[in-house]
């Protein structure tokens, strides 16, 4: 504000236009000052002029920061978000079977050897394209980060594509719950370069894009599928194997949508 701007309007009676009849304005918000040479006794014609001017100039205001906002809206949800918030099981709820609960900002989830049901600890929203990274570590047992899973009435819970997490090489592997069981296991070079170790906190980095699926375990591929026909949307989860003494723990959790 405060710039002065050239108005021509209809500035004489009889609405001739033109230049010699221009005034200049200050768009102040406190006071309009008019300067008029030729037609000092017209202010109404001008100050409608003006007005429409002003309101003309608020309109692209307003459509200036709806796409100011519009950006920064597609700039966050290009960033990773958490989907444990290190506190609690917000967000979350679990199937029966075994035990999750929250210590020192860790999921933990155990289970005894007893318990024949796959306790499985579920996003309560869906999700469908998307990159998720994790850390977790596996002290005892057989767990898997499921995606794209449905819930089903059975004793495993859920059906859908789960990245394998157990004391093995096969973790980084992909096996389809309630389908066609393993679609793919990493190689022994794939073994060999990523270092995994049981008991040791290792980095998840899972990217799922249509049909093209990626598993990372400590930054190096571990599986890759393309254009393949598993589920295309579902709730994420994570695993306790029944029928095995349980220990498995996950932390720092984020995702960030595509």
């Amino acid at each position: 504000s405060g710039l002065p701007v050239i108005l021509y309007c209809s500035t004489d009676v009889y609405g001739v236009w033109g230049p010699d009849y221009a005034s200049s304005c200050c768009l102040d918000p406190a006071c309009i000052v008019w300067r008029n040479q030729r037609l000092a006794n017209h202010q109404g014609s001008l100050a409608f002029g003006c007005q429409h001017m002003i309101k003309l100039n608020n309109l692209g205001l307003i459509f200036g920061l709806i796409l100011i906002v519009g950006s920064i809206a597609q700039a966050d949800d290009g960033k990773f978000k958490p989907l444990f918030n290190g506190k609690n099981l917000n967000g979350w709820e679990p199937t029966p079977g075994g035990n999750w609960e929250v210590k020192g900002g860790v999921i933990v989830g155990t289970s005894p050897k007893s318990e024949p049901r796959h306790g499985i600890l579920l996003t309560k929203k869906r999700f469908k394209d998307f990159v998720v990274k994790a850390k977790f570590r596996v002290l005892h047992g057989d767990s898997g980060f499921y995606f794209r899973v449905d819930r089903v009435k059975s004793g495993v819970s859920v059906h859908g594509f789960q990245v394998e997490v157990d004391e093995t090489d096969e973790t980084g592997g992909l096996y389809e719950t309630g389908g066609r069981g393993w679609v793919h296991q990493p190689t022994k070079d794939v073994a060999k370069k990523r270092a995994y170790k049981k008991g040791d906190w290792t980095d998840l980095e899972l990217t799922a894009k249509g049909g093209d699926i990626t598993v990372k375990i400590n930054g190096v591929v571990s599986t890759k599928l393309t254009n393949d026909k598993s589920r295309r949307a579902g709730h994420i989860g994570l695993q306790l194997h029944g029928g095995q003494v349980m220990h498995v723990e996950y932390k720092e959790i984020h995702i960030k949508s595509l």
